[in-house]
């Protein structure tokens, strides 16, 4: 019998074959800590009664979703992540180079075939390259920086395959929240989404980045993407058999199986006040916007702003309309700098920010109020998210968000 990608993973990572419903102690290659849950997870290490890190190479600190501080508190979560820092000799710190989950990849901590973990739920996303992530909690994480160690339950796997080539105004973005309406909010609680296809294999590193992003926002424990010349590409690595060997079995075992042709899909939105609730643009063509938003750890790649940037080309953000771009790194927003991407926004009406988690976790850059309605590219649109509970955020692609800003109402682009 064959094996899903999830299977083969941690089946490498423990030295034996697993299948699903196993319980097995994976040796962990990365975590990622974020600002916000910092003092929890130094409280509860030192609690267990640990005195040192397990690895402190591997243990990577960012501070993103509170820079800049926006409420008075913000300012004890530096404080005791710099304390717990130099305490323990942690050497990978970044300060407001960007959001989390873009420097995971990025600054090349995850690799295909690694097993990664993060104090965020949207750490599904470093399945982009083939790697087994996910988000936990601030006890399991301070079990593992004191032992290198998790227990996993091995998850069954859903299989999506994309075929076919992409209409131009589809991205990555439409497929996850079309699979996201069809599978439901729960659908795939604890499972791991594989994906495959000719469309997925045209796609860059970037899009696929967008799509294990919001695996979670359908329940997915992970989701996972064969490596290729592409991952190789971006990580900077020659890529191993084994590595290579990362794709599902023919005869696998999967617990469901989805199939998309790439041309009967269409640009959508996830309406409030749930990820799954998606309709066509269409459908709501007309209706009347207050702001857009373009950024987050979904959307924030050069890509998806050179995507905006082409649609508001020569044009202007709708009166009365606010664009907030916000670059999910800076080295995504020199590039963009570099290239005239930023330039043609600005142009166009848009206000550029500095890389950070702050609009899209609701806490500055952009908050809105009661009765607006905004566009934007991130990955939630919960009752409150983005501002007061009586707030209406529409998901959307980065096309379809551009289109909107220029029009300053629902249309497609």
């Amino acid at each position: 019998m064959g094996h899903t990608i999830i299977e083969k993973i941690i089946g490498n990572n423990v030295g034996h074959e697993v299948k699903p419903g196993d319980i097995v102690t994976v040796n962990v290659d990365r975590v990622m800590i974020h600002d916000i849950f910092i003092p929890f997870v130094a409280k509860k290490f030192e609690e267990m009664g640990f005195s040192r890190l397990w690895d402190p190479d591997k243990v990577v600190l960012i501070y993103d979703h509170l820079v800049p501080a926006s409420q008075v508190d913000d300012t004890r979560h530096f404080r005791e992540g710099n304390a717990f820092v130099e305490k323990y000799g942690m050497k990978n710190i970044h300060r407001a180079d960007g959001i989390c989950h873009q420097l995971m990849t990025e600054a090349g901590y995850v690799k295909p075939g690694n097993i990664a973990f993060g104090t965020d739920s949207h750490t599904t996303t470093y399945g982009c390259v083939g790697a087994f992530s996910s988000g936990i909690g601030y006890t399991e994480m301070a079990g593992i920086l004191g032992t290198g160690e998790l227990w996993v339950r091995v998850p069954e796997t859903i299989k999506v395959t994309v075929d076919g080539k992409l209409p131009a105004n589809v991205t990555s973005k439409d497929i996850i929240l079309r699979l996201i309406g069809d599978l439901t909010a729960a659908g795939a609680t604890y499972k791991a989404l594989e994906f495959a296809g000719s469309a997925i294999e045209e796609m860059s590193v970037a899009s696929r980045m967008t799509i294990a992003n919001m695996a979670i926002e359908a329940g997915a424990k992970c989701a996972l993407f064969t490596p290729d010349e592409k991952t190789a590409e971006y990580c900077e690595i020659e890529l191993t058999d084994k590595e290579r060997d990362l794709v599902g079995d023919a005869d696998a075992v999967y617990v469901r199986e989805i199939h998309y042709q790439a041309e009967d899909l269409v640009p959508v939105l996830a309406c409030p006040p749930q990820v799954d609730n998606i309709k066509p643009v269409k459908d709501l063509e007309g209706t009347e916007i207050d702001q857009v938003f373009i950024g987050s750890c979904t959307n924030g790649r050069l890509e998806d702003l050179q995507a905006a940037a082409e649609i508001l080309k020569d044009k202007k953000v709708a009166p009365f309309v606010k664009l907030i771009v916000t670059p999910a790194s800076v080295k995504i927003y020199n590039q963009a700098l570099e290239d005239g991407t930023i330039e043609t926004l600005v142009k166009a009406g848009a206000i550029v920010t500095h890389p950070g988690c702050g609009l899209c976790c609701g806490r500055t850059g952009g908050i809105l109020t009661d009765h607006e309605r905004v566009v934007a590219t991130n990955n939630r649109n919960f009752l409150g998210r983005m501002g007061t509970s009586k707030v209406e955020i529409f998901l959307a692609s980065p096309k379809t968000a551009a289109a909107c800003a220029a029009a300053g109402k629902i249309v497609e682009a």
